[in-house]
């Protein structure tokens, strides 16, 4: 009983991140639209997410904690905050330039397949550990054992969905625009649950989840300040206006929505089926950027096959998160 009440506050979690993630996909878009760098907008984020979580860790005395943690490895917090960070956000802000707000959105749905596929590569056992997992589907002869496969089928409804937003709202434009809106969004999908998984891995509950997210931010500042140079080189500083929204983003999405999805995914690390549960609620960002995107910045409205499209990525999530709550 207590495991289910888990599952339930764990989802309730991920659907409150996703609405102050879906801040990302409609203010990028909005920063896009008029003029502002998306180089600007991807490393400013992360910048002042920096000290926000700091004064965060200050107040609650574990900064102390994890920078002596990060001193004693430091190679994965920069390896893997660089990843689930990195090339989870810059991609994602490229990706915006090229469609509307809520597209971009569902597309991004696609980490929930990432996320189950990469389940064996991200919970598998430590090297002595290996031989003892071998039986268990965790060694290579027994990866196709290690995936969630009814999370991987129920996950086909959501790419469903996906397949016919593309298929009508962006194949009316320019391909080369669908491919690389495609291309990004899926570097993006595949390295954010990649670094948090590893993250959490490598922790082994020794951080609190702002701690964790913390040390990925700070571990993932040199990429942030190589990208900054590279924006000041090509396109100048950021307007005022830009500076403004970015803030935000790093306040909603940065901080409020990154602590509850990852708190949320704490509450199932241990469960890789309850993960890909946990996971699917950031179908719940599609619906929120539509929303968004439509009645505050102007976005055109989908059509109707493309509310089909939205209808089958909002089922998909809910199938998910029914089935791995029965079981």
């Amino acid at each position: 009983m207590r495991a289910k009440a888990s599952l339930f506050e764990a989802v309730g979690l991920g659907l409150l991140a996703s609405l102050f993630f879906a801040f990302t996909f409609v203010l990028n878009r909005q920063m896009n639209l008029s003029g502002g760098s998306w180089t600007w907008s991807a490393s400013l984020r992360f910048m002042f997410m920096l000290p926000m979580l700091a004064a965060l860790l200050v107040s609650r005395g574990g900064l102390g904690r994890v920078l002596r943690e990060m001193r004693h490895q430091p190679a994965p917090w920069l390896v893997w905050g660089t990843v689930g960070f990195g090339l989870f956000y810059a991609p994602l802000c490229y990706a915006s330039t090229f469609g509307p707000s809520w597209l971009v959105a569902a597309t991004w749905q696609l980490t929930i397949v990432a996320g189950a596929l990469l389940t064996p590569l991200s919970h598998g056992p430590r090297p002595r550990e290996r031989r003892a997992a071998e039986g268990a589907g965790f060694g290579i002869g027994g990866l196709a054992r290690g995936l969630p496969i009814r999370a991987i089928l129920f996950s086909l409804v959501i790419l469903a969905g996906v397949g016919l937003l593309q298929l009508r709202e962006a194949g009316s434009g320019p391909k080369r625009d669908t491919f690389l809106l495609i291309l990004f969004v899926m570097i993006a999908a595949f390295a954010y649950p990649l670094g948090n998984r590893k993250m959490m891995r490598h922790c082994d509950d020794r951080l609190s989840t702002i701690e964790r997210v913390f040390g990925m931010t700070l571990g993932s500042m040199p990429f942030w300040l190589a990208l900054a140079v590279f924006s000041l080189a090509s396109a100048g500083p950021p307007s005022r206006s830009q500076l403004a929204q970015t803030f935000l983003v790093a306040l909603f999405s940065g901080i409020v929505a990154t602590l509850l999805f990852f708190k949320a995914t704490d509450l199932v690390h241990g469960d890789m089926h309850r993960l890909a549960a946990v996971e699917s609620t950031q179908s719940g960002e599609v619906v929120f950027s539509l929303l968004g995107g439509v009645f505050v910045f102007g976005d055109a409205i989908p059509s109707a096959l493309g509310f089909a499209g939205l209808a089958l990525v909002v089922t998909g999530m809910l199938l998910t998160s029914l089935f791995h709550a029965r079981s």
